[in-house]
C-alpha cells in the first residue's frame, strides 16, 4: 500500500538547550506550540542524528541527513547545491563556493556573517561591483538571496581541496585567522586566489555595511540520489534559501517558489502553508516545507525573537497546513540541527522528531521538545530511517 501524503515541517535551528531565563526550559518547551505538540501527541516521537562526527556542522549536511542521503558518498558542498537552485550549470572544472557578504570592523573582526541582513537590491549591487572589479573569464560572482551568494571558479587549475570555517561560527573573531586553507598541494593555488579575492573585495566594498566576502563550502557538482525515484513518489520542496532548493532539485524534487518567502522572520508563513496545501491538491505525495527564520534569530542569540519565530512557525504555518490537510495526511516536524542561544552556533546534538501517520498507534509523548522526544518509541534515528518510515511502500 502506498504511504499517505506527507508534509514535513523543517524548522531550521529550532532545537536548543535549557535556559535559566526560561526556568531552565528550552525555547521549544517555553513557547506556545500546540500544533507541533499535537503531532507528537497523536503520533510517535524520537530523535535524529543529523550532524555526525567527521562532517561540517552546516545546514546542507543536516538537511541531507534528514532526507536520507549517504554523506560518505553524496556530500558535495554547499556551493554546488546553491548553484543548482539558481539553475547555474557547472562544468567538470567548475568549483562553486557559497559566498557570504559579511560585515568586518576596522580591526579586521567579523561582526556580522549576514552583512546586516543586507537588502536584496544592495546585495545585487555589491555582486555587480565585485564582478566589475574582480570578475574574469574564470572568476564570477552570482547573486543569491540577501547575504547568501555564490563565487564560481572555472578551470582545471582550481581545486575543491580547500578547508574553510563557517562564518556563523566566527563572530567576534579575526577574519585573518579563518582564511581559506588548502587540504593538499592540489589546493594551494585555489587557496591563494580565494585569499586574494577576500583582500581585494574589502577595497571594492569599502564604506558599505556589508564590506567583505567569505567564500566557503566549495565543491563540484555531485551525484545525489533521486528521492522521487527511490520511493516512487512525486516530491516538492518549499524554501526561501538556495541551499535547500538546490538540494531538493538535485534529489528530483520540484521547487515551488513562494512570493514573500524571505528566509527571515518577515517571511510569509501563510503563503508557504497555502503553497504546501496546493501541492498536496496537485498530486504531490511528499512536501518538504523549510523555514529559515528560526535559525537566523538563533545565530543572533535573540531569545525573544526565537520564541516569536517558533510560535509563528506553529500558529501560522503548521496549524494552517494541518487544518487544510486534515487527519488523512501524515505530518512530520523536526529541526535540521540545534542552534543554542548560548553560543549562536550549530551543535551535533540529535534533534527531536515527531511523526503523525493516520492509523498508527501513538506513543505516550505529549509535547514536541528535546526532552520529551527522547522518551518516544521511534528511538534514535539516523541515516535513511526517517525517510524510510515516511515514504517506503507498505505491503
Amino acid at each position: 500500500m502506498k504511504p499517505h501524503k506527507t508534509v514535513l515541517f523543517l524548522g531550521d535551528g529550532m532545537a536548543d538547550e535549557p535556559i535559566a531565563e526560561l526556568g531552565h526550559r528550552t525555547p521549544l518547551q517555553a513557547a506556545n506550540t500546540p500544533h507541533m505538540d499535537a503531532i507528537a501527541r497523536c503520533g510517535r516521537s524520537g530523535t535524529m542524528l543529523t550532524l555526525p562526527e567527521g562532517y561540517p556542522t552546516s545546514s546542507d549536511i543536516a538537511n541531507m541527513s534528514v532526507l536520507g542521503c549517504d554523506l560518505a558518498t553524496e556530500m558535495c558542498g554547499r556551493g554546488p547545491l546553491e548553484a543548482a537552485s539558481q539553475g547555474i550549470p557547472l562544468g567538470p572544472d567548475d568549483i562553486a563556493f557559497r559566498m557570504n557578504l559579511v560585515t568586518v570592523d576596522a580591526d579586521g573582526i567579523l561582526r556580522d556573517f549576514s552583512g546586516g541582513h543586507i537588502a536584496q537590491a544592495d546585495a545585487e549591487e555589491a555582486i555587480r561591483l565585485l564582478n566589475d572589479a574582480l570578475g574574469t573569464d574564470t572568476i564570477r560572482f552570482y547573486p543569491g538571496v540577501s547575504y547568501r551568494n555564490l563565487l564560481i571558479l572555472s578551470g582545471p587549475e582550481y581545486s575543491a581541496e580547500i578547508s574553510y570555517d563557517k562564518p556563523d561560527d566566527c563572530h567576534g573573531q579575526s577574519v585573518a585567522k579563518h582564511l581559506p586553507r588548502t587540504k593538499s598541494t592540489e589546493g594551494i593555488h585555489t587557496a591563494e586566489v580565494l585569499r586574494d579575492l577576500i583582500a581585494h573585495a574589502a577595497d571594492v566594498l569599502k564604506g558599505r555595511e556589508a564590506n567583505g566576502i567569505w567564500p566557503w563550502s566549495g565543491g563540484k557538482a555531485g551525484a545525489i540520489h533521486n528521492i522521487s525515484q527511490r520511493y516512487g513518489i512525486r516530491a516538492a520542496v518549499i524554501s526561501a534559501v538556495d541551499v535547500i532548493n538546490g538540494l531538493g532539485r538535485c534529489m528530483g524534487m520540484d521547487v515551488i517558489r513562494v512570493p514573500g518567502a524571505t528566509g527571515y522572520i518577515d517571511t510569509d508563513y501563510e503563503a508557504k502553508a497555502d503553497a504546501a496545501l496546493k501541492a498536496l491538491a496537485d498530486g504531490y505525495d511528499f512536501v518538504y516545507v523549510h523555514v529559515e527564520a528560526i535559525d537566523e534569530v538563533s545565530h543572533a542569540q535573540d531569545l525573544a525573537l526565537k520564541l516569536k519565530a517558533l510560535e509563528d512557525f506553529d500558529h501560522r504555518l503548521v496549524k494552517r497546513v494541518m487544518d487544510g490537510g486534515g487527519p488523512s495526511v501524515a505530518y512530520c516536524v523536526l529541526p535540521d540541527h540545534p542552534v543554542p542561544l548560548a553560543t549562536g552556533k550549530h551543535t551535533r546534538t540529535p534533534v527531536p522528531v515527531a511523526v503523525y501517520q493516520p492509523g498508527v498507534e501513538p506513543d505516550d509523548v505529549e509535547t514536541f521538545d528535546e526532552s520529551a522526544a527522547r522518551r518516544g518509541t521511534l528511538g534514535a534515528l539516523k541515516g535513511s530511517a526517517l525517510m524510510d518510515l515516511l515514504l517506503k511502500v507498505r505491503s
